[in-house]
């Protein structure tokens, strides 16, 4: 019984690891948010300061995501 409930426990585990390395590293969400942000910045509702803070978030946030995906890869 006791390895059952274990059993079942890590099964939730990995799965909600699973689902949260998904929304994490969804490199094409964020994508579209460097897309939204370029035309927030074409269309004046953001500054230039503000447009290259928000850019150097998100640029960072996709190398972290290749990174992670390759690391992934290499230990599959």
């Amino acid at each position: 019984m006791a390895f059952l409930i274990d059993s079942f426990l890590l099964f939730i585990a990995e799965t909600i690891l699973e689902e949260a390395e998904k929304e994490l590293m969804n490199e094409d969400e964020v994508r579209q948010d460097l897309r939204g942000l370029y035309e927030q910045l074409e269309s004046g509702r953001i500054t230039e300061e503000e447009f290259e803070k928000r850019e150097e978030e998100l640029v960072k946030r996709l190398e972290e995501i290749e990174q992670f995906k390759k690391e992934r890869d290499k230990a599959a």
